[in-house]
């Protein structure tokens, strides 16, 4: 999609073309676009919510999960525990279960019993 077509999906999302916005959500992901995606779920998109967590764990994106997680997203969270298990990532984990986060805590006792 070139540019300018581009543009234009955007202002037809804008003015509330829900079409346009499944069409961008689309599009974003299948381009691997973080920054579009997150635009999109900030402006409220849920769709766009999950896209943007699916594709940043996808791409082992541990700041933009942390970034959600932070905000309160379950699912980032839950994203975020995952990823970073699978990279022995001890110090995130530490710092999911001193924020109270019994699976991060569980993941760090099995971990560090390896």
């Amino acid at each position: 999609m070139s540019e300018p077509d581009l543009t234009g999906l955007r202002d037809r999302a804008e003015r509330g073309d829900g079409d346009a916005v499944d069409e961008l959500i689309e599009l974003a992901t299948e381009r691997g676009d973080l920054n579009e995606l997150r635009r999109l779920a900030q402006s409220g998109n849920p769709t766009a919510t999950d896209e943007l967590i699916q594709l940043a764990a996808e791409q082992g994106n541990l700041e933009e999960l942390r970034r959600l997680s932070d905000a309160g997203n379950a699912t980032a969270t839950d994203q975020l525990i995952e990823l970073a298990t699978e990279q022995d990532n001890m110090d995130e984990l530490r710092r999911l279960a001193n924020q109270g986060n019994t699976t991060a805590a569980e993941q760090l006792m099995e971990l560090t019993a390896e």
